[in-house]
């Protein structure tokens, strides 16, 4: 703002109006039930940009009116809301119907989205009410009058920039005299723009949620079926002594007894405290870069499969990031035949190039013992099932008897069978079980033991024995391209086995599926809104037109970056497309009065042009120097911030570049093939022709 006005003035209305528009939007929160999180703070920092358009918008006609015609504050205020007002309603639609469906998504997508969405409209709502109301008042106070040409009078550095800039809007206008007078060009090439956009975005790799740095990593231990307790701890310990050298650990805690996989002396898990952001900034230090080297020290751990991971950006969507697959035995093929499903799939993701950890999840199958009871010779000795299973489970397990007075005090009385008596198959044999007539029976006069390999643990998903296999994806590849090669590598299985996703990883599949329908939804309300807004088809359909442009901008900055289209991605570029189109009303509104005061559709589309020149460029720069902190950003959550704010500042640079061309093309053609009703034509020529005279009135 003071770069192009040059008056401190002028820059404090805006500054004034931003926390204003954030204290709405921070009650309109309160009273929706939300809270300030991660994704609420990431909608406040894109609408501080947003929210500043509206007063940059009327701050600048404003001195724009004082500069070239010498009118003082109150009577150059007054017409400049005469000429403005439409297009800041205009702009609020546009950007309000961009955002209100993102509320009625429902999941996990639908909770994100959603807090996006109320922030978003509360603060351009309020903006909007800001930009009618208390920035015209401050204007009227706050400025004070101005010679006639005096901008361009100034010397210095203010007097370069003012020359410059008018050198420019005069070479922007002259370029645009020679794109109207071949629109077909234009046009030709806007088609061509439209395909890069869709080969790019069928070529993006997708993904959920970027792997955030959160701080801490967790490593979990599986050790052999049997594995005693003390073999679990050698292996925590070794893992713990090379763990704590490393320069980005504070500390580990480890735990033995269980892991994500399930419960048991062979399981433990770590968890680990990086040390903060700050100290730990070089290259390879991230909580990824260290769970991948903690993974590949601890393969060579004898006897014990040990790997890092960082826990999902979302609590509660699975255990880890990556990605969770059940395979299911829906053909009822058996539990063998399912594992060696499940060998055969994790033997092919061993050898895929786009897969990396992939591993079973869950108690393997381990030695059991076997007891088998003859029947016949059970019946015969008077020995029921009953008996047979208080003998087992009070000697292996234990069994409560009751209570007796020690000291003062009640003391419980267990039955076990001492250890040593309880460690090998033939102690069960020697068990006695109790017969009908009270007598005891040992167990080796009508039962045997062998050793089998059983389940630890079954699974059931919706229904059907499942296997549980988790992965990732291997460097340079993005999550959506590892879920694809693992459903590819799952179809290549015997007949009867089928996958499901669940968690994060289905999650990603339903936000791929319901993309289209968001980028839908989102035009179809700003076309709606326009049209009855204008009460006119052709006018949202130039400003919807811009769209690809943005789009463009926002998938280039990405793919340069590296960085995938996740759900962040996609709500950047639903704030392109709004303020894409905010671009485009402002020029069209005042292309289409221009118009029905009776200038040729060319003149209006031209003249609109050289009046709005200046505070799209201004709005623009604002709204990307604001998103800039979010591009740079580094330590805790700085994935999630640069993943929306890289989309958002590439999709408003081409936006604004590209469209400050395409956009008196896209009214000069739309305009020529729908011609406004006359009753369009008298309503906005009396409107334009009343607001001067009013002010006329005034000014005497």
């Amino acid at each position: 703002m003071y770069l192009f006005l040059q008056n401190f003035r002028y820059t404090i209305i805006p500054t004034i109006v931003v926390p204003v528009a954030l204290l709405g939007s921070l009650g309109t929160l309160l009273a929706l039930g939300f809270s300030i999180n991660v994704l609420t703070m990431f909608g406040m920092v894109l609408v501080i940009g947003i929210v500043v358009d509206d007063a940059i918008v009327v701050v600048e006609n404003v001195e724009r009116i004082m500069s070239e015609e010498g009118l003082p504050p109150l009577q150059a205020t007054r017409k400049a809301m005469g000429q403005i007002s439409g297009a800041v309603i205009g702009v609020t639609v546009v950007l309000i119907s961009v955002f209100v469906p993102l509320a009625f998504f429902s999941g996990a997508v639908g909770n994100i989205y959603r807090q996006f969405s109320a922030v978003m409209v509360s603060s351009i709502f309020f903006s909007a009410f800001m930009a009618l109301s208390l920035t015209p008042a401050l204007c009227a106070h706050l400025l004070k009058p101005v010679e006639a040409g005096h901008a361009h009078a100034k010397t210095g550095f203010f007097g370069w920039f003012n020359r410059g800039f008018a050198k420019t809007a005069k070479n922007y206008e002259g370029w645009v005299a020679r794109i109207l007078r071949r629109t077909g060009r234009a046009l030709v090439v806007f088609g061509l723009l439209v395909g890069v956009v869709a080969l790019i975005y069928m070529r993006m790799p997708s993904s959920f949620l970027p792997n955030e740095d959160q701080g801490s990593i967790i490593a979990n231990f599986q050790l052999p079926p049997g594995a005693t307790l003390e073999r679990t701890g050698a292996a925590l310990r070794e893992a713990e002594e090379f763990i704590l050298k490393q320069p980005e650990v504070k500390s580990m805690v480890g735990v033995q007894g269980f892991s994500f996989s399930g419960q048991g002396q062979n399981m433990a898990l770590a968890f680990i405290t990086l040390k903060p952001w700050d100290e730990r900034k070089g290259e390879g230090q991230g909580a990824a870069d260290l769970a991948g080297r903690i993974s590949a020290r601890m393969s060579q751990v004898r006897d014990a499969f040990i790997f890092a991971i960082s826990p999902p950006p979302i609590p509660e969507l699975g255990s880890a990031s990556g990605f969770s697959f059940r395979l299911q035995d829906r053909g009822g093929n058996g539990r063998e035949a399912l594992l060696n499903a499940r060998n055969q799939l994790l033997g092919m993701a061993a050898k895929s190039p786009i897969l990396a950890g992939v591993r079973p999840e869950g108690l393997e199958d381990a030695p059991q013992v076997e007891l088998q009871i003859g029947r016949d010779k059970a019946n015969a000795l008077g020995v029921s099932f009953d008996a047979i299973n208080a003998a087992i489970s009070t000697s292996l397990g234990s069994s409560y008897i009751n209570d007796f007075p020690n000291v003062g005090r009640l003391q419980r009385v267990v039955v076990q069978a001492d250890a040593p008596a309880r460690m090998q198959p033939e102690d069960l044999l020697r068990l006695n079980a109790t017969n009908n007539k009270g007598q005891q029976v040992p167990l080796a006069s009508f039962a045997s033991t062998r050793w089998v390999t059983g389940p630890m643990q079954t699974v059931r998903y919706n229904g059907y024995p499942t296997v549980r296999i988790a992965g990732d994806a291997a460097p340079g590849y993005s999550t959506g391209a590892a879920l694809d090669e693992m459903e590819k590598l799952a179809g290549q299985l015997p007949a009867g086995f089928a996958f499901e996703w669940t968690g994060q990883s289905r999650e990603e599949k339903l936000s791929g599926s319901t993309v289209f329908v968001l980028f839908g939804f989102a035009l179809l309300a700003v076309f709606l809104a326009l049209a009855a807004l204008y009460e006119s088809w052709s006018i949202p359909a130039a400003v919807l037109l811009v769209v690809p442009l943005g789009v463009l901008g926002a998938l280039l900055a990405a793919t340069f970056r590296g960085l995938p289209n996740d759900v962040y991605f996609k709500v950047g570029i639903i704030t392109v497309i709004g303020l894409g189109a905010k671009n485009a009303v402002l020029i069209i509104e005042f292309a289409k009065d221009l118009q029905a005061k009776g200038r040729s559709v060319v003149e209006s589309a031209l003249e609109a042009a050289h009046l709005r020149f200046r505070p799209i460029i201004m709005t623009s720069l604002a709204f990307i120097l604001g998103v800039l902190p979010l591009v740079i950003a580094s330590g805790a959550g700085s994935a999630s911030q640069r993943a929306i704010g890289t989309g958002v500042m590439g999709g408003m640079i081409v936006a604004t570049a590209l469209g400050v061309f395409f956009v008196p093309v896209f009214f000069v053609v739309v305009r020529k093939l729908f011609k406004g009703s006359e009753r369009q034509r008298k309503k906005y020529a009396h409107e334009e022709d009343d607001a001067p005279a009013a002010v006329e009135v005034k000014h005497d």
